[in-house]
């Protein structure tokens, strides 16, 4: 069985879910807390590359801090590489929880597809 990595914020029901889901699914993990030991640029721009998914599903569109700074109106007129240097400023900002493999990336938790991607 892999061993992944899971960013997580452990006060986030979401990623509760999540780890419980990887517990139940004997899932070994390495875990991180994703505020204490914020994704570094590097880190964002190879999991974005490896996720193949569009940058703005690396941003946490719920949280406050992302309606606070206003994102919504401001991220399409930045570069990839401005959002990346942003996301890198702060582990809130980043959508949660992130499973990083090797071969693939995860953002957010959906059972389904987590069940598909790592079992």
């Amino acid at each position: 069985m892999m061993s992944v990595l899971f960013l997580e914020y452990p006060k986030c029901t979401t990623c509760q879910k999540a780890k419980k889901w990887l517990d139940e699914h004997q899932v070994s993990y390495e875990d991180r807390h994703i505020k204490e030991q914020n994704p570094t640029a590097e880190e964002l721009k190879e999991w974005h590359r490896r996720s193949g998914l569009p940058l703005k599903k690396f941003f946490n569109t719920s949280g406050l801090l992302y309606k606070s700074m206003q994102l919504k109106d401001k991220l399409p007129d930045m570069s990839e590489e401005e959002q990346i240097t942003l996301l890198a400023t702060d582990g809130m900002l980043v959508k949660r929880p992130l499973i990083i493999m090797e071969d693939r990336v995860l953002v957010g938790f959906k059972a389904a597809e987590w069940e598909e991607k790592l079992l």
